[in-house]
Parts: structure tokens; C-alpha cells; sequence
């Protein structure tokens, strides 16, 4: 069963996204991989970043809780031993603070190399929770930062609404979602195509060494491709809310259109 949404589906954001996103990279990766021979290949990259987690805030990555069960209570007859145990009062903890937890991150990118030499050539990066918020944000810059002073053109696929956008804005209208491209000569602009939750994924250009013209990567069969094999209608309830809640007018379209 295909999923109720034109392009990107809002409720992938959430818990599923880990899964979504390792899935994205491997179907990007497989539908360039016949149109870059015979001279460049595409290649999935593991990054693995520490992140720390305030326990009760949603990251989008599962974690495995923990229950306390209360068992069956005994009536306790009042003896001399207990009597002064049942009287103590318990003081409450006068501060309460969030607690950290600090796990492993393994994030995809996809990047196209030279079959010769194995030059990067283009890095492909599908954003995610943690490289748009905390010190992962901070890590992704990094990153970024060596791809834009490498001769390697970067394409950045930005399906999160939630955290920062890797690049301002600038001029473009207000969007859920964006791809981003900067071309390894010209580095003082940047590419980008808003994309409304409307309208279907674009297939954008992955450029290659000149003069080797820029390769088609059609996004909406990407996503449509996973959203079928993985069965992800089968983990959602399209009848509730989404975890990461839609703007008002846009909840209402969503509403109408599940119906």
C-alpha cells in the first residue's frame, strides 16, 4: 500500500526515521549506480557520532525502557518493630534535573567517486535528527566544511522539519522540506529547491566531473521505493497525529486527504 502523501510522509519523521534513512541511502545509491558507468561509483559511507539524550525528549531513535512492576501489596499489621518505620516521613528530593544518556550514532551519506584513483567526487548527504541539532550540528559542520574546500560538489537532502537547515535560506520561500546543492566552482551560491508537503519529491542534478554532464536522481521514486519494501503503512496509524506535528492549515489538508 503506497502512502497517503503526494512526496515526503510526515509520520516517516519520527521513530521510523533511523530506518527510512539508512534505506534512502542504499535506494539513492543503487539508482545512480547504472548511470555513473563506466567512470564513477556510488558508495554508502557509515559516520558514526556520539550523541547525548535528555531522557523524555523524542530524538527519533529507540531506546529500550525499562518498567517497574508493583506486585500484589500484604496488609501489614502494626507490631513495635514497624510502627516506627510506617511513622518516618520520606523527604522529597529538592531538585529534580534531566538526566543525560550518551549512545552511538551511525549516520549514511552517499558519496560518488572516480573509478580511477577513487576521487570524491560528489557527496550526497541525507540530513537526520542528530546532524541538525546539538553536537551533532557541530559535527555535520565539520564535515561540511571539508567537502566545500575539496574539489567535490554536495547535495543536501533535508526531509526534517524539525532542527536547523545546513544552509540560510536566503531568498527562498518557506518550505517543510529542501535539497540543497553547491557545485564545487561556484561555492559563493547554492542550488535549492523548496518543496512543499503538497507536492512530490523533484529529481534534482547530481553533478559529475566536467565535462561529464550532471546525472538525474529522482527523490519521489526513492522514497516510494522504500515507503513499498519496507511496509511502512504497516507500522503507521495515519489516524493519529503525527509525531511531529503539522502546522494548522496543513494538518487540516492532511486530515482531509487520509480520509
Amino acid at each position: 500500500m503506497p502512502s497517503p502523501f503526494p512526496g515526503m510522509d510526515p509520520y516517516l519523521e519520527g521513530y521510523l526515521w533511523p530506518d527510512v534513512h539508512h534505506r534512502l541511502a542504499t535506494q539513492i545509491s543503487d539508482q545512480l549506480a547504472p548511470r555513473l558507468e563506466p567512470n564513477y561509483v556510488a558508495r554508502i559511507v557509515l559516520r558514526t557520532v556520539m550523541e547525548t539524550w535528555d531522557m523524555g525528549e523524542s530524538i527519533g531513535v529507540v531506546l529500550p525502557d525499562v518498567e517497574i512492576f508493583r506486585g500484589r501489596e500484604t496488609p501489614m499489621t502494626p507490631t513495635r518493630e514497624n510502627v516506627a518505620v510506617v511513622d518516618v516521613s520520606i523527604a522529597p528530593a529538592p531538585i529534580i534535573a534531566p538526566q543525560h544518556w550518551e549512545y552511538e550514532v551511525e549516520i549514511p551519506s552517499v558519496e560518488i567517486r572516480t573509478v580511477k584513483g577513487g576521487v570524491l567526487v560528489a557527496s550526497i548527504e541525507i540530513m537526520s535528527p542528530t546532524n541538525k541539532t546539538g553536537q551533532g550540528w557541530n559535527e555535520y559542520h565539520i564535515k561540511r566544511t571539508r567537502v566545500l574546500e575539496s574539489e567535490a560538489h554536495l547535495l543536501e537532502i533535508d526531509l526534517l522539519r524539525r532542527g536547523k537547515r545546513p544552509v540560510p535560506l536566503g531568498p527562498a520561500p518557506l518550505r517543510p522540506y529542501y535539497v540543497f546543492l553547491t557545485r564545487a566552482r561556484h561555492r559563493t551560491r547554492v542550488e535549492i529547491w523548496p518543496i512543499s508537503l503538497r507536492d512530490p519529491l523533484p529529481t534534482v542534478p547530481v553533478p559529475l566531473r566536467a565535462p561529464d554532464p550532471d546525472v538525474a536522481l529522482n527523490l519521489q521514486l526513492a522514497l516510494t521505493t522504500v515507503y513499498d519494501r519496507a511496509r511502512y503503512h504497516l507500522s503507521i496509524d495515519y489516524h493519529q497525529p503525527a509525531e511531529y506535528p503539522l502546522e494548522e492549515f496543513e494538518a487540516e489538508w492532511a486530515a482531509t486527504l487520509m480520509k
